[in-house]
């Protein structure tokens, strides 16, 4: 049984209608259960900073979301923007269809870029989006995160065709070894379920049903 779940959880909230007021209910809640961090959008970064001041939940935010599909330019200055507003850490989408393409060098280029850009002062997660790419292809992307210096590999954005699974996390694991974070996120709704991911090998989970799984029940959330 996972121990102190709630400070392995990033508390997400990355829909495109997502308010202030749902922004304050998140931050507040991630306070009262001591979450890892609250995840947001760009724009409600400074507005969770604020609301988080005094406490020990970090800013997460997200880059080049959710489709990766953004130029390297483009996420590296997204990424310094970020930091600059305050966040703590930023998840980024890798150039999907490069990768599929074989195109490792432009893969490992556009992770670099964000890696460049955060410069130490925010730790960077980068999502594979595991259910677009086949078994040899999430090994890849793992492996040029590894080498582009990267903290975290991610498996979803929580936007696409599935999240999180068990094999996906043994695997990712497997290929960063030990000292690379692995987080999962997309489909993790209970307790059960950051459990086994846990077992698999992850150190970080991405839920919007971070208050049912702490409180043992299921939510009802996709991400």
């Amino acid at each position: 049984m996972t121990k102190n779940i709630a400070n392995m959880i990033d508390h997400t909230l990355l829909k495109a209608d997502a308010t202030k007021d749902q922004v304050e209910v998140l931050c507040q809640v991630a306070k009262i259960h001591g979450f890892f961090s609250v995840c947001v959008n760009p724009t409600w970064i400074e507005t969770a900073i604020e609301l988080l001041k005094g406490s020990d939940v970090k800013v997460c935010t997200v880059i080049g979301f959710p489709l990766g599909a953004t130029t390297t330019e483009t996420k590296s200055f997204e990424t310094k923007d970020a930091i600059k507003k305050g966040a703590h850490e930023v998840d980024m989408v890798i150039n999907i269809g490069k990768l599929k393409d074989g195109d490792d060098h432009a893969v490992e280029q556009d992770i670099r870029g964000v890696v460049e850009a955060a410069d130490g002062k925010a730790l960077v997660k980068v999502i594979i989006e595991t259910s677009l790419l086949s078994e040899e292809e999430k090994v890849r992307a793992c492996k040029l995160a590894v080498k582009a210096g990267a903290d975290y590999v991610k498996t979803s954005t929580g936007f696409s065709t599935g999240g999180a699974t068990v094999e996906d996390i043994k695997l990712m694991r497997e290929t960063v070894g030990p000292e690379i974070g692995v987080k999962a996120s997309g489909g993790v709704r209970n307790r059960e379920g950051v459990d086994s991911m846990v077992e698999a090998g992850a150190t970080r989970i991405g839920a919007s049903s971070s208050v049912a799984i702490v409180q043992g029940e299921t939510g009802n959330s996709a991400y």
